[in-house]
């Protein structure tokens, strides 16, 4: 597999535990908004390509899939709303990094089920 290109470190992740509940009605729709962003094995992909990095991606992405520039750039778009990824901008370029904090969370949520 052809090592894409990094950009700058991450920025630190916020390392503070999230001490909202894992259960009830909130939690459920929070649960349901995440999983809803990981309901396509593209953006599952992404997610995994980022992990393998220790810093921000920029843009070569693309290359690693089989899927058109458009394509991976509106998955990415939902992984950032989701709050899953979180894209730097580096010139002309967005660089992204996972969100650790949210993984996290994510991990918590599906571990309460």
């Amino acid at each position: 597999m052809k090592q894409p290109k990094t950009g700058a470190a991450c920025p630190p992740a916020d390392a503070r535990p999230d001490l909202r509940p894992v259960e009830g009605k909130g939690a459920d729709e929070e649960l349901a908004e995440l999983t809803k962003a990981l309901g396509h094995p593209a953006r599952v992909k992404i997610l995994r390509l980022l992990a393998m990095r220790e810093s921000c991606v920029c843009g070569e992405l693309v290359d690693e899939l089989p899927l058109a520039q458009s394509t991976v750039s509106q998955h990415l778009k939902v992984l950032k709303a989701a709050g899953l990824i979180r894209g730097e901008i580096s010139g002309p370029r967005t660089c992204y990094c996972l969100e650790p904090r949210v993984l996290r969370r994510l991990k918590a949520l599906i571990g309460a089920l």
